[in-house]
């Protein structure tokens, strides 16, 4: 089966013509940040004159036009397709999301990678349907740098050295804590009107003060390692500051505008970590009082369920379950998991299954 896939991908990237190698091609994997990183690095390419597409979890973009993403990497066919289309309509980059799923699936199989970017690693995406063990999930996931030209590495993440088993690429890095070639120091936090930045200096390959819109340490980490593949494609400094000042991304800490009194902010974290990570860069901004609201989506793993849940109330002051794409599954059970979670700990929180009307009450 596996040798088909990889078979498949290949024959439909000879049928469009190897569209990938006729772009610049960036991949980015890891559990956390993909998506942030990925529009970032799309904003300051096209800020410096290249034409850039976008391929990821939520959607797709060909210049102006976008279309909703239905797997965060497409099936091998439908991706020789797009990257295809790329061509056609002048694209000259293509920044994409590489999952581990699409890795393990070769739907990446005959795509020539010029820069692939390590995130992070933590569990996610072990269970039914997805990966048997961590160490499955982290193979799958070093793969790609046996396939891309230059790896851009988060140097701090414990998992760094274990993602390079095996590589053939050049190796750059990036980080806080170890030495890197590109290293972010001087952390301060910003908190005006409502919203929510970080700043720091950037030393190594390039220097300057860094302020990026959007709040938390990963921030100052998916910043790195926009920074990095811009430079390496030679986008100015200059360019890459003013991007990182405006740049938002939809769902990823995305303050919402709705009034002066509050601030809302819309985040996909969908495992404990995600919502553990979010939660306590939000306690940094010394808030008077946060309001969490959340699901879990139904085929995927239970214990999610109950660490969202007792993560959540260890560190939300009011929490408000509610349902998040049950597929197949009861939503009323899924919360009732999410429960079991809660009630470990001392938080407060309500039950309001209809998404919709759980927001309401939050607001």
């Amino acid at each position: 089966v596996a040798s088909s896939r990889y078979a498949m991908g290949i024959i439909s990237a000879n049928y469009f013509g190897n569209p990938s190698s006729k772009l610049c091609v960036i991949g980015i994997t890891g559990t956390k940040g993909k998506t942030t990183t990925t529009y970032m690095i799309r904003s300051m390419l096209e800020e410096a004159g290249h034409k850039t597409g976008l391929i990821g979890t939520i959607e797709i973009m060909i210049g102006n036009h976008a279309t909703p993403a239905v797997h965060t990497t497409p099936e091998s066919l439908e991706l020789q397709k797009i990257l295809r289309d790329m061509v056609d309509a002048g694209m000259q980059c293509v920044v994409m999301e590489v999952s581990s799923q699409g890795l393990m699936l070769d739907r990446v199989a005959g795509i020539e990678f010029d820069y692939g970017i390590f995130t992070n690693l933590s569990e996610d995406h072990i269970g039914p349907n997805e990966h048997k063990t961590f160490e499955e999930y982290l193979m799958w996931k070093s793969k790609l740098f046996t396939m891309c030209k230059t790896g851009i590495i988060n140097h701090d993440d414990p998992y760094a050295e274990s993602i390079l088993n095996n590589h053939t690429c050049e190796v750059l890095t990036y980080g806080l804590e170890r030495e890197a070639d590109y290293k972010a120091s001087e952390l301060v936090l910003h908190n005006e009107n409502g919203k929510l930045g970080i700043g720091f200096c950037v030393t190594g390959k390039e220097q300057g003060t860094v302020l990026v819109n959007t709040p938390g340490k990963f921030s100052v980490y998916n910043a790195l390692a926009a920074i990095a593949v811009a430079s390496q494609m030679k986008v100015p400094m200059q360019k890459i500051l003013s991007i990182l000042e405006t740049v938002q991304v939809k769902g990823r800490v995305e303050l919402i505008p709705i009034s002066d009194a509050f601030t809302i902010l819309i985040d996909y974290a969908h495992n404990a970590v995600s919502l553990k990570s979010i939660l306590e860069t939000l306690r940094e901004y010394q808030p008077k009082r946060i309001v969490t609201v959340f699901g879990c989506g139904g085929n995927r793993s239970k214990t999610r369920r109950f660490e969202m849940g007792e993560v959540s109330g260890t560190l939300s002051d009011f929490t408000i379950i509610t349902s998040d794409n049950p597929r197949t599954e009861d939503p009323e059970k899924i919360v009732e998991q999410i429960e079991e979670g809660i009630k470990k700990t001392k938080g407060k929180y309500t039950v309001v299954v209809d998404r919709i009307q759980a927001i309401k009450h939050a607001i």
